[in-house]
Parts: structure tokens; C-alpha cells; sequence
């Protein structure tokens, strides 16, 4: 179940807080809280899963700032936030954490982990950001060894128990009066050993396999959004230290590409639309473009460089469920860089009308030439 408090609440720390201070706050917490210390305490379970929540996202600066810009609805369904479903999920989250904390860690032996992420991208066009997609990706991850099923041991043999723990996956040293448990060096807490590796895996139980995936891309996603596929990670590592541990994630990061028209502010859109002085004065219907279609628009006469012009609904729709942005449609006065001499005359006539002093006439190199003749 997912936590509803502020996460800076939950680790009571300020909005502001380094990494450094988000990680201590975390650590302090899940040291009062750890189950094995608070046995049969389910309010310092619950209490233990929500920190773990609320360091998840705060200790992941791009989970941190969906979280800081949309609360709870920017991390749940978007590769954070999603809450842990036991303590098991935690310890396979922190696993590395917990060893710090707790003086070594537990042995892997009689435990399933899970497999690490992966992290791909997609890219696509503004038109696809707007109505949602679906999108074929191509990854290499590892999956179970089809030689030894995924045992790491050569077909026809199995991994054995480790002669140096017996099996267990920890020791015991003495150090005078203390007695330190500790991971077993030999085995890496495993339990087994193989003594005849498979040829194919060399005894990982696992081989590289490039794997498609259809991916549905929500509409109004923008570059910098990250979608979470639930168990397309890798394999994790089951209880007698080979594959068959639960999956880890794949996260997709979305870019969305430039447009050669619209430019894009969250789930608004932006067009610069040139205008001549005649439609600016006079006013006009113009045909405006959308990214699906056009728009009649009318210019009003009078109208100045730079106004700008809503539709609205026309922009792109919120992925968390809010309203639908808008259309804005920038106008600008064109000034044609040349004029024909019917232009020119009709021009200066207006300015004559406006009194309005304004450049004397050039003349051409043929003009030139031609008045020269005519003098002689």
C-alpha cells in the first residue's frame, strides 16, 4: 500500500534537504523500525515500508522532481512511488544499505532477490506525444541458460554445498571474546558451489538474448518522463543462489522530438504566424495550422505585432488527467524585404497621406542610365 503522507514528512526533513540528509533521516528510521528488531510490531512494519517509499523517490533526483512538481500523481504509475509490497522487496531495493547498517547483511542462502533494472529509451514525434502511441523496443537481457536451466552446472551434474560453510552461506570467526557470522568467501553467501560449469553460461546460469517488447505510450508525455514495466528486468536469484528470483523492472525514458512549427510549454503549444501590414491594418482570415488539420482564424483589423490569438483545447492533453492545454497563435508583421515599383508608388503615397517622412526613391542602374541619355 502506497504511502499518502509527504514524503519529506514521512523522513522529517526539510523540502530543501541534501541527499546526504535525505539518506541519514532514511537510515536513522529503518534502524528503529527494522522488523527484526521490532518482532511482531506491525505499526513499525508499516512504519518501516513507508520510509523505504519516501526514500525511493527522494534519493532518485528525477523521481524527486516529479514529486516536488505533481506530488504523489508524478511518481505513482511512472517508475516510483508504487509503495513495496514487503519487506523482502525492501531488502532487495536496499540490500546494499541494510548490510551498513546491520553489520554484514543476511545471507542470500534460503532467499530470493530480485533482478536488477534495465533502462532503454524511446523516441517520438510531437504528433504521437499527443495521442499516445505504441512503440515495439529492442533490449539485450539475460535470460535463463537454455543448456542447464539456469543451474550454471554442466547437464547431467548439480551445484553441490559448499565444503567451506556446509551449506549455510555464512562462517563464524572468532575474534577473543566475540564471535563474528559473516558471508562465506567461498561461495558468496550462496550455499553452492559448482564444481562442472556449463559451457554455454560458464556457470552463471544465465546467457545474453536481445528481447522486443510492445510498450504503450500514454498521451502528453514529454522528453524526460521515464515509464515502468513491471518484471521485464532481469532474472533475480532464487533461494539456492541461481536464477529463478523474481524480475526486475524495465524503465523506458521518453524524448520527444523537436517540431518544425509548434513549440512546446508543458501541455501548451506555441505558433509564430507571419502577417502582412495590409492584414494587420485591414484585418483577415487566415488558415492557422494544428497538429492535426487547420484553423480559420480571424485577424481583427488593427491588430499589432506579437498579439497572440488562444484556441483553446488545441494543445496537448495532461498525463495526469488534468484539462486539455491550448493553442497559441503568435502574429507577426512581415516586412517584405524588396517591393515593385506599383508597391513603392502606392506606399509613398500613404505616407504622404500619413506625413510621415520616409526614405527618397533609388534609383535603378537602368533608371540611372536611361536619365543620363536623356540629358544629353
Amino acid at each position: 500500500m502506497a504511502s499518502t503522507r509527504d514524503y519529506y514528512e514521512v523522513l522529517g526533513v526539510p523540502r530543501d534537504a541534501t541527499p546526504e540528509q535525505i539518506k541519514k533521516a532514511y537510515k536513522k528510521l529503518a534502524l528503529a523500525n527494522h522488523p527484526d528488531r521490532n518482532p511482531g510490531n506491525a505499526e513499525a512494519t508499516e512504519r518501516f515500508k513507508e520510509a523505504a517509499e519516501a526514500f525511493e523517490v527522494l534519493n532518485d533526483t528525477r523521481k524527486r522532481a516529479r514529486y516536488d512538481q505533481y506530488g504523489h500523481a508524478g511518481v505513482q504509475g511512472n517508475g516510483g512511488g508504487a509503495g513495496f509490497h514487503d519487506v523482502n522487496d525492501i531488502f532487495e531495493a536496499f540490500g546494499g544499505m541494510f548490510g551498513d547498517l546491520f553489520g554484514g547483511g543476511q545471507s542470500s542462502r534460503g532467499r530470493t532477490r530480485r533482478g536488477d533494472h534495465l533502462q532503454v529509451s524511446v523516441t517520438i514525434d510531437l504528433l504521437e506525444a499527443a495521442n499516445g502511441c505504441t512503440r515495439e523496443i529492442e533490449f539485450s537481457r539475460n535470460e535463463v541458460c537454455d543448456e542447464c536451466d539456469g543451474s550454471g552446472a554442466k547437464p547431467g551434474t548439480a551445484p553441490e554445498n559448499c565444503d567451506y560453510c556446509g551449506g549455510h552461506g555464512q562462517v563464524v570467526q572468532s575474534q577473543g571474546f566475540f564471535r563474528v557470522q559473516t558471508t562465506c568467501p567461498a561461495c558468496r553467501g550462496k550455499g553452492t558451489t559448482i564444481r562442472d560449469k556449463c559451457g554455454t553460461c560458464r556457470g552463471t546460469g544465465r546467457e545474453k538474448k536481445k528481447h522486443k517488447q510492445n510498450v504503450r505510450i500514454p498521451a502528453g508525455v514529454d522528453t524526460g518522463n521515464q515509464l515502468c514495466i513491471r518484471g521485464e528486468g532481469e532474472p533475480g536469484i532464487g533461494p539456492n543462489g541461481q536464477a529463478g528470483g523474481p524480475r526486475g523492472d524495465l524503465y523506458v525514458d521518453i524524448r520527444v522530438k523537436k517540431h518544425p512549427l509548434f513549440e512546446r510549454e508543458g501541455t501548451e503549444l506555441f505558433v509564430n504566424i507571419p502577417i502582412t501590414y495590409t492584414q494587420a491594418v485591414l484585418g483577415a482570415n487566415i488558415e492557422v495550422p494544428q497538429l492535426e488539420g487547420r484553423h480559420d482564424l480571424n485577424i481583427p483589423a488593427g491588430t499589432q505585432s506579437g498579439e497572440i490569438f488562444r484556441l483553446r483545447g488545441q494543445g496537448l492533453p495532461d498525463p495526469h488527467g488534468g484539462r486539455k492545454g491550448d493553442l497559441h497563435v503568435v502574429v507577426a508583421l512581415e516586412v517584405p524585404k524588396k517591393v515593385d515599383s506599383e508597391q513603392e508608388e502606392l506606399l509613398r503615397k500613404l505616407a504622404e497621406h500619413e506625413k510621415i517622412n520616409v526614405s527618397p526613391h533609388r534609383k535603378s542602374f537602368f533608371e540611372t542610365l536611361k536619365d543620363y541619355f536623356t540629358d544629353d
